[in-house]
């Protein structure tokens, strides 16, 4: 019973340093791949920002066009605000979230997830400011390669480029649509209001690109060199299975099936899956009804669809009668030169969902050289995770800041310039190449959580700051890592794997001026362990009761602590509230927190989890 609940702090044994966990912490790599997205914001910088070595940028973004365009992602390395890889990394991020929204919660992660998301979907309202109206990018990447600067400085051009019935972009839009209807599912258990104001714009999105046709390069040329989408019928599909999956309206569904031949859904079977090729993620997003048993009337096309599917996957896991993907001799799934990481990123992530789909149904994979149990594709999944990780033959984690061996000369501007708060004045378009750009000395600052371009065919990596096709992050590679890490986090954990954080690692400094970087989960002298132990409705509403486990992680007795609990609407026990706003102590009874001990509180609400966070400690 909750009333019978009360703090009880229990002295546990430290695990010792030699003893290495088994695998790979996932749950650090998921932490570290979340703080990517705060290095990549633009716009006005929130106070809850936990990477310090960024600041303030495009704050004037629109403002000659007469919209406000403050906000959302830069893409990679640079600095343009490209609406179609920015909308599929939402729709990935969304779609982790609405897949594996238990494993996130337990990882008490959901509230930044949520808010990499918000970031996004917050700047795509702004850009959809009418039905038929969508700012698809903002700055243009010519004059932005042409320069070396932190988006702090920006000197080059911020002109903003549009979408309209006279200049369609039946992709772009038709993502865009897809990544708002994603995450109004992702938010629909938290904020309904924010949910169904995505859910709007999704549909008008939607019908925009539908009724006005036409390839996004063909009304903004400028983007043909960096994001020239192949087609548009992909996006088209993509959009309207997750309008489906939002709303369970019929109009959705019957789209797909109407549509199957002609925009290619039951035609394409592909090898890849990326922010130009979603015929893969169609394909298994559709065979989700199929497998549900919701297939109804459109049965017979839905097994066209998951045909495809199976397609994909057998030829990932080289069960395909000899049509398989590439692999490299290390077991890297290898699609293309330039940026391949982001193809075995997105290839796992399907592979973790479609089993989840599979396992659900009871259901096998038939391919034509063998029958798959939902067990091998998780295997493949974990194979393309650990690959990321370190487990190839370089030994090397292809996440900056994960492990001891990363990439320290990440093709990245802001990465590779001193913070504007250690070097205060600009850094000019030219100055930038010949003083940052061509050091050799590793980057001032560690951009937590990037998944950079990867080796190539033979597992060979140049770690150099100019060889961009390997060492250059995206924000379509980070995405999918999301829903993986935290999905194999989960596996690991009910396997009976030791999950361990690996502190930051301290190299020495080649470059003159230190800079600040951004504090991981680990060097935090506490360890929040959120779980939800039980749950119930009364009348419409659904509550839930929250455990939450406060562990002095550090080597030091911790006094005085002080928490802050925001988004606390239910009642709590366990705690000691104050006369400040949303802060709470120990309770009185219990003055310190030794090095291994843990306080445990419990509260209970309807709505998301409460946001724990340390506000002191002596």
């Amino acid at each position: 019973m909750v009333n019978t609940v009360a703090c009880a702090c229990v002295l546990v044994l430290l695990i010792a340093s030699s003893i290495v966990a088994s695998g790979f912490d996932y749950a650090d790599a998921f932490d570290k791949s979340l703080l990517f997205f705060e290095a990549q914001r633009s716009g006005k910088l929130p106070s809850s920002q936990r990477v310090k070595w960024r600041a303030d940028s495009g704050l004037s973004d629109g403002y000659k066009q007469g919209v406000d365009l403050v906000g959302g992602y830069y893409d990679a390395g640079d600095h343009v605000k490209f609406g179609l890889p920015m909308a599929f990394s939402v729709t990935m991020l969304s779609w982790g979230v609405t897949e594996f929204r238990k494993e996130i919660t337990g990882q008490n992660q959901m509230g930044n997830t949520l808010a990499a998301i918000k970031w996004g979907t917050d700047y795509f309202i702004k850009a959809h400011p009418q039905p038929n109206v969508l700012w698809a990018q903002v700055g243009d990447g010519d004059s932005d390669h042409y320069c070396w600067e932190r988006a702090e400085d920006m000197t080059t051009s911020r002109t903003a480029y549009k979408l309209d019935t006279n200049n369609p972009g039946s992709d772009l839009a038709g993502e865009t649509a897809a990544a708002l209807a994603a995450a109004s599912l992702a938010f629909k258990p938290y904020d309904s209001s924010y949910s169904n104001l995505l859910l709007v714009h999704a549909k008008q999105l939607f019908s925009f690109a539908d009724r006005f046709r036409g390839l996004s390069i063909d009304s903004i040329p400028n983007s043909k060199k960096f994001y020239a989408s192949s087609g548009y019928g992909d996006e088209l599909l993509w959009a309207a299975a997750w309008l489906h999956q939002a709303t369970k309206e019929e109009y959705y569904l019957k789209y797909v099936v109407d549509n199957a031949v002609s925009m290619g859904g039951t035609g394409w079977a592909v090898k890849q899956f990326s922010w130009d090729n979603k015929y893969a993620g169609v394909q298994i997003l559709l065979s989700k009804v199929l497998l549900e048993g919701n297939g109804g009337a459109y049965t017979s096309t839905l097994k066209q669809y998951q045909a495809k599917a199976d397609y994909f996957a057998c030829a990932c896991q080289q069960k395909n009668d000899g049509y398989n993907a590439p692999m490299t001799p290390g077991g890297l799934l290898y699609i293309n030169d330039w940026n391949n990481m982001q193809y075995a990123a997105s290839a796992a992530f399907l592979h973790v969902v479609y089993s989840q789909y599979l396992s659900s149904a009871n259901a096998m994979l038939k391919c034509p050289d063998a029958v798959l149990k939902p067990q091998d594709l998780l295997n493949f999944a974990k194979s393309q995770g650990d690959y990321i990780l370190g487990k190839n033959p370089k030994s090397m984690s292809y996440i900056v800041g994960y492990g001891q061996n990363y990439p320290n000369h990440v093709h990245h501007r802001g990465a590779s310039i001193a913070s504007t708060s250690v070097l205060h004045s600009a850094v000019g378009c030219v100055q930038g190449f010949e003083t940052w750009y061509r050091r050799a000395e590793r980057n001032p600052n560690t951009i937590y959580g990037a998944l950079v371009g990867g080796p190539d065919k033979n597992d060979e990596f140049v770690d150099t700051r100019s060889n961009y096709e390997q060492t250059e992050p995206t924000m379509t590679g980070t995405a999918p890592l999301i829903g993986l890490f935290s999905k194999l986090q989960s596996l690991s954990k009910n396997n009976g794997a030791v999950s361990y954080h690996q502190p930051p690692i301290s190299h020495p400094k080649a470059a003159p001026i230190a800079t600040p970087v951004a504090t991981p989960r680990s060097a935090i002298p506490v360890q929040f362990l959120h779980s939800i132990t039980n749950s119930w409705t009364v009348g419409k509403t659904n509550y839930y009761r929250h455990r939450v486990i406060i562990k002095n992680i550090s080597q030091k007795t911790i006094t005085n602590l002080r928490l802050l609990v925001e988004n606390l609407s239910g009642s709590s026990w366990g705690l000691s509230p104050t006369h400040e706003k949303n802060i709470y102590k120990l309770p009185r009874w219990l003055k310190v927190l030794k090095p291994g001990s843990d306080c445990i509180f419990v509260y209970i609400q309807s709505g998301p989890q409460a946001k724990i966070s340390v506000e002191s400690y002596n």
